[in-house]
Order: structure tokens, then C-alpha cells, then sequence
């Protein structure tokens, strides 16, 4: 602490961006004036991204803060929030970076602002090294909302690697405060669906053939249930540049929801952007978990703010998870416990991840 900042080292455990959007979110929901230091220290370009400046800066803009060192390059900012306060956001990355991570930070700062908020995200829809946006509207929504909240997501246009320039409008009112969850019985796998897309110079083809692909590669497991992968042209007047990619994702008799992913690129065949999403869903699918290793970390602020005792059962936890969790610890207070699962089964590598969340009121409301 200096004087009443709280210090945050930025090149531990993950040593990524998602320690600055985990900890500036905590610092604009609790008032607590923070300090990052040795941002992304261990990453091959260290310090801020145009992503991640883009996310500091709708923090910032969400509650009239104040950020200093706030330039592309920097590794280190200390930022002073003020009041949360809704209406109309706008972060650009003006890159391919993220817009699945600059929701990831924004969104449960609005959920404790004072008036509805609609956030305005630009850039990079399907990106490497981020989830896809299809795998936030089909799967984090659905489960993210059991916190007893909603929210409306609206892909105006698709933006690809290298350029970006996709756009996504988020609607979401506050709420006064958030239940907890209790995701523990995985169930049977009742349906698996998804969309294989191609957009701007790619032939239909494409989507065929990464769906094709990856239908053979379940069938191999899962011999029993229909598949239902869509090939799909994004419309040219929705989707900026030219991209392609798949989503697959597994329903659960007890409404789990897991997936698998994977983008196409210049030079790797479209098969084996099938079979990589295919391969992904079975892995998420082998450990026995509720949730999937991208939907593990994406919980853990929420489950920090929530009232009461929230209850997850994952695979493996992962260096992600581990790290929002360190610092939700530090910020909130909040007690995180992981413990493994006592399965029936002990080939499962299963964990339960409990937390006893502060209980987040609403000031505004």
C-alpha cells in the first residue's frame, strides 16, 4: 500500500492482461485506488497493448476515474476510480485485440452503476488468444446469467485478425446485487451444436469442411447424439475483412453448457481447424466438470461479488483461473477455496471451487 493504493505486481502467475482487467474492474466496484506495476512483464512485447489500454480507458470513462500512464508501452498505471454512472460507453482497440475482453472487464462495473449503460465495442470479434464472441452469446451468457442478471448482445459487424473493426453493442441494467451459483452436477450430454463461418474472400466450402470435420472426430467418441454443426457465409455487409472459424458446444441435461473452439488462418487446412474445436469440446468434455477451461477464470469476479456460497465443479483449474483468483482474494476479501472433487469416478480430474462472495450492494440503487 502507498498511503491507501493498493500495489498490484503485474508479472505474477499469469503475468497477462487479465491481471489489469480483474483488478482495475475490483478497484472502480469497491473505490479502491490502485497501483499495477511490471504490467505483462512477462509477455515477448511487455506493458499495455492497444487492447488493454482500451479496456483501462472504459474503466476509467465507466466512473469518471483518473489513469495515469495510460500509453501503449506502459508497465505501470495507477488508477483512481470515482462514481459508477450508465449510459453510453465507447472503447475502440482500433486493432483485432478483443472485444470478449473488453466486456470481460467492463461488464460487472455496470452491473453496480446507478442507470442502465450501453457499451459500444470495437474491434476484433473472433480473435486468437480471447474467447470468440459466438462462445460469449452461446455459452458465457447463458451461465453468467444465473447470477440473476441479464444482458443483450448485439453483433452489428464481424472483425477479423489483422485489421479488426468489428463492433459489438452490449444493453445492460444494474442490479442491486448478485446471487450466487451452484453449478455441481455436470448430467448426460444431450445435444451438441455450433457454427462453422467463413467470411470476406472464403468459399462456403471452408465452413463445410471444418464442420464435416469436426462432426467426424465426435462421432468417433460420441456415437449416439445428433450433431448439429451450421456452415455459415457471414453476410458481407456484417463482417469486416476475412476470417474463419468454428464453435461447438455441448448441452447438458442439467444445462451445462461446454465448448470447443478454433480459428482458421492463412495456410492451415480447414480440417484441422475442425478437428483442434472438435478436440477441445471432447477434452472439456473427458474431466467431468460443469464448465469449461475458458468459462473457469470468466466466474471467479462474479462469485467474489456475489451474496452468499457459490459452488463450481471444473476440470484442472488453470493458471488463469488461478490468478483471478489470487487477486480477487487480495481486492475483495472474498474466501476462495479449491478442493478436489470426490468423484465416483477417480480417472476424473474434477475440483470443486467454492467461494464465500462479500455480497456486493448496490450503492446506486
Amino acid at each position: 500500500m502507498d498511503g491507501d493504493r493498493v500495489e498490484i505486481d503485474g508479472g505474477i502467475m499469469e503475468g497477462g492482461g487479465q491481471i489489469l482487467r480483474v483488478s482495475t474492474a475490483l478497484s472502480c466496484l469497491l473505490g479502491l485506488p490502485l497501483r499495477v506495476r511490471r504490467i505483462r512483464a512477462g509477455r515477448s512485447q511487455p506493458g499495455l497493448r492497444p487492447q488493454h489500454l482500451s479496456g483501462l480507458e472504459i474503466i476509467r470513462d465507466l466512473c469518471d476515474g483518473k489513469l495515469n500512464g495510460g500509453e501503449i508501452g506502459s508497465t505501470e498505471i495507477t488508477f483512481t476510480p470515482g462514481k459508477i454512472k450508465g449510459g453510453t460507453h465507447i472503447a475502440d482497440t482500433k486493432t483485432a485485440g478483443s472485444v470478449c475482453l473488453l466486456m470481460q472487464v467492463a461488464m460487472p462495473c455496470v452491473l453496480f452503476a446507478a442507470s442502465p449503460s450501453e457499451l459500444h465495442l470495437k474491434g476484433g470479434t473472433n480473435a486468437e488468444m480471447a474467447p470468440q464472441i459466438d462462445y460469449t452469446v452461446m455459452v458465457f451468457k447463458p451461465i453468467v446469467e444465473k447470477f440473476n442478471f441479464t444482458f443483450n448482445c448485439d453483433i452489428k459487424r464481424r472483425g477479423y485478425y489483422p485489421q479488426g473493426g468489428g463492433e459489438v453493442v452490449v444493453q445492460m441494467s444494474p442490479v442491486k446485487e448478485l446471487s450466487p451459483i451452484n453449478l455441481t452436477e455436470r448430467g448426460t450430454v444431450t445435444k451438441i451444436y455450433g457454427r462453422a463461418f467463413v467470411a470476406g474472400a472464403l468459399p462456403i466450402k471452408l465452413a463445410k469442411d471444418m464442420s464435416a470435420a469436426a462432426v467426424r472426430c465426435i462421432r468417433r467418441e460420441i456415437r449416439d447424439l445428433y450433431i448439429n454443426i451450421q456452415p455459415v457465409r457471414e453476410p458481407d455487409d456484417r463482417a469486416v475483412g476475412t476470417g474463419s472459424g468454428i464453435i461447438i458446444v455441448a448441452e447438458t441435461s442439467t444445462g451445462c453448457l461446454l465448448a470447443g473452439s478454433s480459428l482458421g488462418k492463412r495456410g492451415k487446412n480447414s480440417d484441422k481447424v475442425g478437428i483442434e474445436a472438435a478436440e477441445m469440446l471432447l477434452q472439456n468434455l473427458k474431466h467431468g466438470g460443469t464448465v469449461d477451461d475458458s468459462m473457469q477464470d470468466q466466474l471467479i469476479i462474479f462469485m467474489a461479488l456475489a451474496k452468499g456460497v457459490s459452488r463450481v465443479k471444473s476440470g484442472p483449474i488453470t493458471l488463469h483461473t488461478q490468478t483471478a483468483i489470487h487477486f480477487a482474494e487480495q481486492l475483495t476479501k472474498a474466501k476462495f477455496t479449491v478442493t478436489k472433487s470426490e468423484e465416483e469416478d477417480p480417472s476424473n480430474d474434477t475440483y470443486i471451487i467454492e467461494c464465500q462472495g462479500i455480497g456486493m450492494i448496490n450503492p446506486n440503487l
